[in-house]
């Protein structure tokens, strides 16, 4: 019975193996010298949002079976977040107050970026990254972003769910 407390949670690291996919997405150097998306906290913070959503959208639109899957990225997502605010030297009694922040700012870009999705309009999405990740009303980068989540979303849609499942996934090239 006490071994059960060892054994390793499958879909935590399934989460793990999607998050570091995401992780690599985001970081892709043409969003930052390209697309001039800020290479800082907030820029990266936002870039992971905007894969992690994808991905979590992704997921939720298989049913219900995916939901043990879509909680455990959505963990490891904050638990990253977490973990990088103490690295950068937030104060332990600041972190919670500061991640309850970066949750709401998520589940605001959630519904941004959601309904431009569902109705699979490109200049309502790139407003939305205008304001969210640039920072300003109408960046002159934005129509591309959008153009890569919409995309990276036709992407997902493509992609074997069993490959999801096991951790697998890729994202198209920012670049082409």
């Amino acid at each position: 019975m006490i071994f059960s407390f060892f054994k390793k949670d499958p879909t935590a690291e399934v989460a793990v193996s999607l998050y570091q996919e995401i992780v690599a997405a985001a970081r892709r150097r043409h969003f930052y010298a390209e697309w001039q998306v800020p290479d800082t906290p907030v820029g990266r913070f936002e870039l992971l949002s905007v894969h992690v959503y994808l991905v979590l959208r992704h997921l939720k639109e298989q049913g219900d079976g995916y939901r043990s899957l879509s909680q455990a990225l959505f963990d490891v997502f904050f638990k990253n977040l977490d973990d990088s605010l103490r690295e950068m030297g937030v104060g332990d009694l600041s972190v919670a107050r500061k991640i309850r922040g970066l949750a709401e700012a998520f589940y605001g870009r959630v519904g941004a970026y959601g309904s431009a999705l569902d109705d699979s309009n490109a200049g309502d999405l790139a407003d939305a990254l205008s304001r969210n990740v640039y920072e300003t009303e109408k960046a002159v980068s934005a129509p591309d972003l959008a153009k890569y989540v919409m995309a990276a979303q036709a992407s997902l849609e493509d992609q074997a769910l069993t490959e999801i499942c096991k951790g697998h996934i890729q994202f198209p090239n920012p670049a082409t």
